[in-house]
């Protein structure tokens, strides 16, 4: 059945489905001080203006930086889900591939029984402390649907 928007007949009617299944990246910010810190923040977006933040700070490091915003999201997630899940990052690789790098994180979220391991992957030629957290973002995805639709 093709959905009638007019209507609102068909498959968006579903509550299920009408139901946002995502948490929207809304805002990523990056300070580094002359004394060598960095701060990193990620805010994520659910339904209409719900935020969510999760803040990291470390030593400037091209290394440690991507570490820290991937950190900053991995925060901002359970922040969410008020710590129901909990992921832990194994580590952050930045590669140059395709004309461009492409940031891989791998984390693991714990779990009654154990843990299973999450990989994301995001391609970028530009910042690459926000593109290790869109890549946090890229692994949890299927795991918070799922934890967005049971809840």
């Amino acid at each position: 059945m093709t959905p009638d928007h007019r209507t609102g007949i068909g498959p968006l009617t579903n509550t299920a489905a009408s139901r946002q299944e995502r948490l929207r990246f809304h805002e990523f910010s990056v300070q580094r001080t002359p004394a060598g810190r960095v701060s990193c923040q990620v805010m994520l977006e659910y339904g209409t203006g719900q935020l969510y933040t999760g803040q990291t700070v470390g030593q400037a490091s091209p290394a440690g930086e991507t570490r820290l915003g991937a950190e900053a999201a991995i925060q901002a997630l359970q922040t969410f889900t008020e710590q129901m899940l909990t992921f832990e990052l194994v580590g952050v690789k930045v590669s140059r591939a395709f004309d461009a790098n492409v940031v891989i994180a791998s984390l693991v979220q714990h779990r009654t029984g154990g843990a299973e391991r999450l990989l994301g992957c995001y391609l970028t030629d530009g910042d690459l402390v926000r593109a290790a957290a869109i890549a946090v973002l890229n692994a949890t995805n299927r795991v918070l649907t799922e934890f967005i639709l049971t809840r």
